[in-house]
Order: C-alpha cells, then structure tokens, then sequence
C-alpha cells in the first residue's frame, strides 16, 4: 500500500510530480497514491513532529498532539480497489516521510477463507542492527588503541583513584591542550559512543529526533545520522572551552575556567566508557522488553549529564566559594542552562 516514492505539487503544470530530495527543495505537503486490496496490511506507522496532518482524498484524518511514533489504522478510510491520495502536511518544515512505513507482521488476507493458509514475506536482514554494531567495533578499536598507546591519559581518565582526586586535574590528559592527538581521540571515542547510543533509542532506527527542527538530516541513511551526531557531540565537547572562556571574561572569573573545563572533561569521558554497555543492552533486548531498555538508556544519558553538572559544581565549589552570587550565576549560565538545553533536545523530545 505504501511505497517510499512521494509527489509534490508542481503549480506551473498544475499536477504532481515525483518529490526527489538531492533536487527539489523542501516542501511542507508530500503526496502519495494508495490502494487497499486483501493482502495488504492497512495500517502505518510513522514519526510526526507536533502539528503534522494526514490528509486522505483532502480530508483530515489525523493530526499530531506532540513529538512522537504513531499507528494509525487506515481501514476505515480506504475502500478495497480504489485509488487514494494520501496527503501528509506540516505547517512549520517538511515531514519526517522517510519514517512512514507498514509494520511488519502477519496478517490474514481480508475476506479470505478461515483456512486459507497466509506466508508471510521473510523480514530483510536488519542493516540498522549491522550498522551500529560495526561503528560499536570502532569505538572499541579506538579504546584499545588509546590504551596502548597513550596509557598514562588512558589511566588519568578511567582509573577510579585517579577520578576521586582533585589533584589528578593538573596531570595526564587533562594537563594537555585539547587540540593534542590523544585528546581529541579521546574526545572522539566518547561522542561515537554518545551518538550511536542517542540514534539507537530515539530514532528507533529511522528518524532523527535530536535538533530534527535544526538539522534537515532524516533524509540521510542510518550512517549519515550516527556521523551527524558524532560532530555534534564533537564540537560541542571542543566549543565548551571556548564558551566558558567567553563567560569567564563577561563574568571576569577567568581563573575557574580551566579548572572548571578539566573537570566537566574528565567526568564526561570517565562516564562515557559505559555507554557502549547500554548499547549493548539495546541490541541483545529492544525486541523482547523495548519498555525497559528505553528508560534504562533514557535514565543512563540523563544521569551521565546531570551528574556531570553536579560533579563540576563540588570541583569548582572546592576552589571557589559559590556563596558568591556571581560566582553561582556563572555556573548557572555555563553548566545548568546547556544541561537543560541538552536534556530537552535528547531525552524529553
């Protein structure tokens, strides 16, 4: 019933023609003609963004109340045999059309006979599944080699002695510039990990959640997203720096920058190691508790965010007092409001 060629409305000829993305620009209404015969299934499945319709013949059928998957019955909408419009339309961007999808399962042809034998098609072999665990390789590959390699800033980050000492600040990897190979390995090995971990859960294999309203990247295959994510996170990681040391110069604290940063570093790469854990937990039980591994991951990102705010608080609270209502707006400005940033673009989408 459903295919993956859309239309778009073409004004000078009055007509619709196919919607082809490398070519035309975007479009807020996508177009696609269904049929309904016994053997298809007429339901579908898709990730809307608040505000998205669904049309069919011109007749509203459906209107999103948040962010979030749906599946939606077309049966009683379509008669068996003929020919639909299927319209989808958002007010503000473009849909999400490449999560639009019929769900794969077993169903009994309509009006068919009780012993009527159904065979299902054979599923594809999962390439998402393939995709992830291949980039979960490469984050190890990247962990041992840095192990090997540079094992005194391996040790300064992953040791638990040396993450429980405020002296271990001043030495290892934290010591080096952040422009230095080890340290943007490092960096690097942990935005992988936080990409494929946040791509995982909140896409569910499809669409893009995560800046969805800034970035037009759910056109992109499954690798596309996971490298998307994998900057993001990157520049995000090296911009801090030059962040806080624009509020330390606006709120005149330059001192606590550089104590500040080794800190919120040390703690964000100590804790990522754990996310290829959580991953793990994905692959091996999505199909059979989906409810749990999405909350357990949920909770992880959470955790490993606010804790990392929390432990940067006590570090800094250690050198400088935060009586000082200065000195708590600063931090409030360069740790609480990204956090809170962050925690509504990944997780309460």
């Amino acid at each position: 019933m459903l295919s993956a060629d859309w239309m778009i409305y073409h004004a000078p000829q009055n007509q619709l023609v196919p919607y082809l993305p490398e070519y035309h620009e975007e479009h807020q209404a996508l177009y696609q003609w269904v049929t309904l015969d016994k053997f298809t299934n007429p339901r579908i499945e898709f990730a809307a963004r608040e505000k998205l319709c669904l049309f069919i013949d011109n007749r509203l059928i459906f209107v999103a109340d948040s962010t979030a998957r749906y599946t939606l019955d077309l049966a009683a909408h379509l008669k068996p045999g003929k020919r639909h419009l299927l319209s989808i339309w958002h007010p503000d961007q473009q849909p999400n059309y490449p999560s639009f999808r019929v769900p794969q399962e077993s169903l009994v042809p309509i009006n068919a006979q009780a012993n009527a034998a159904y065979r299902p098609i054979p599923k594809q072999p999962d390439v998402h599944r393939s995709a992830l665990v291949f980039f979960m390789v490469v984050v190890g590959l990247i962990y041992g080699a840095l192990r090997m390699t540079f094992y005194s800033d391996y040790a300064s980050i992953f040791r638990w002695s040396n993450f429980t000492k405020l002296s271990t600040l001043e030495g290892g990897l934290l010591a080096k510039p952040i422009g230095n190979w080890s340290s943007v390995l490092f960096v690097l090995a942990f935005s992988l990990s936080f990409a494929l971990l946040i791509v995982a859960i909140h896409t569910n294999l499809e669409d893009l959640a995560l800046l969805s309203q800034l970035f037009a990247a759910t056109q992109a295959d499954l690798v596309s997203k996971i490298l998307l994510y994998t900057l993001i996170i990157f520049l995000f990681v090296i911009f801090k720096y030059l962040f806080l040391q624009l509020m330390g110069f606006i709120f005149g604290v330059g001192e606590m920058v550089l104590p500040q940063y080794r800190e919120f570093l040390r703690t964000l790469l100590s804790l990522g190691v754990f996310l290829p854990l959580i991953l793990l937990l994905y692959l091996g039980l999505w199909n059979s508790i989906p409810g749990v591994i999405y909350w357990i991951a949920n909770v992880s990102i959470t955790g490993l965010l606010v804790f990392t705010m929390f432990r940067t608080f006590h570090t800094v609270n250690k050198k400088y007092s935060l009586k000082n209502l200065h000195l708590f707006s600063y931090l409030c400005a360069t740790e609480v409001i990204p956090l809170m940033i962050l925690l509504k673009l990944i997780v309460f989408v």
